[in-house]
């Protein structure tokens, strides 16, 4: 008959093990909630405009592309005020991390987008293979690539640095990708009309937050949960009227359902694929544990906030926005929900 001393240190082990098999405090409520309700809206801002689309269609009632114009405008200025340049000085040493990040989010990411272009043809609809080379060409996010760095013990500084700095260099990279190779498609602008968006609503409301960042970053800081509302208020409303004008037009009716399931299998080959590469690639440049998670999690990671409006600017309200959508809309919810999964591991390998 064993102990209880015995018995006491057993239940103990017991204990310490399924503690450190358990996620770490604070995983589900840094990640799965705030997203939660975000994806809802995507499902309800396009469910209304399935059942409803003439009010937010071009020319409905609402004057959607007014108040998107407007809306764009605006979630650039709150971003300009809100980004931390104080961090990019403090961050800018670690080169490796930060070419590695940016080389995969505005050099190999478009140029698979590009491959993809040219091996699948016709054998998907045009607007989703526009679609497709734009998901591949826009920045990578801020807040879900920072809040995922800090749930797996990664380099958050790191993190912050290059969510931010591809934000910006977005701003310029991701027109000059969308001229240069859509320019030819008939949903994508003209190089000029691009440009000129471009800097209109997305360079120059940037810079005014930027300058307006002493007067109004502070207070913004404290009401981050406002400035969140209207960012993705906007992108819902932006999601909502491109939709309108495809389910109005009848593109859905011409082109099927399977889009969606193309879309999901892309999205789902192109994250699959950028993970393992820049995981590879983080091993190959001799990045420390910490720094390797921060670098792959940013450079798998594409920007919905920014991609919308952008889209919004680049195509304008032609009947097949809402399908050009579609990819990023599908690697949205999927680089979220299998980085944390990925991410979950991580931190119990580590407990």
């Amino acid at each position: 008959m064993s102990s209880p001393t015995t018995n006491d240190k057993s239940d103990r082990d017991k204990s310490d093990r399924a503690l450190a098999s358990a996620p770490k405090p604070g995983f589900l409520s840094k990640i799965s909630l705030p997203v939660d309700g975000f994806l809802i809206g995507m499902v309800v801002a396009i469910g209304l405009a399935w059942i409803h689309p003439d009010g937010a269609k071009q020319g409905g009632w609402m004057h959607a592309t007014v108040l998107g114009r407007i809306g764009i405008a605006l979630v650039f200025f709150i971003n300009g005020a809100m980004l931390p340049f104080a961090a990019l000085r403090a961050g800018a040493s670690a080169w490796r991390t930060h070419l590695l990040v940016q080389g995969f989010t505005f050099v190999l990411f478009p140029l698979v987008g590009v491959v993809a272009l040219a091996s699948i043809g016709g054998q998907v609809p045009p607007p989703l293979r526009t679609g497709l080379f734009f998901l591949c060409a826009l920045p990578s996010t801020i807040t879900s690539a920072v809040a995922l760095t800090s749930a797996a013990n990664g380099n958050v500084p790191l993190a912050i640095f290059n969510s931010s700095l591809s934000s910006i260099l977005g701003v310029f990279l991701t027109p000059l990708w969308v001229s240069s190779v859509l320019v030819s498609a008939s949903h994508a602008g003209s190089p000029s009309q691009i440009v000129a968006n471009s800097v209109l609503l997305l360079l120059l409301p940037l810079g005014a937050g930027q300058w307006a960042r002493r007067w109004i970053g502070a207070w913004l800081s404290r009401h981050k949960r406002s400035a969140r509302l209207v960012d993705r208020s906007v992108i819902l409303l932006l999601i909502h009227a491109s939709f309108c004008n495809s389910f109005a037009s009848g593109v859905w009716t011409d082109y099927g359902w399977v889009l969606l399931a193309s879309a999901l299998v892309g999205s789902a080959l192109l994250f699959g694929l950028m993970f393992h590469a820049s995981s590879y690639c983080g091993r190959w440049l001799a990045l420390d544990e910490s720094s390797r998670r921060a670098a792959v999690l940013c450079a798998s990671q594409k920007s919905l906030a920014v991609g919308v409006p952008m889209a919004q600017l680049f195509f304008g309200t032609t009947p097949e926005a809402g399908v050009i959508l579609l990819p990023i809309l599908t690697y949205h919810p999927m680089q979220l929900a299998l980085s944390g999964w990925i991410v979950g591991r991580w931190a119990n390998s580590d407990a």
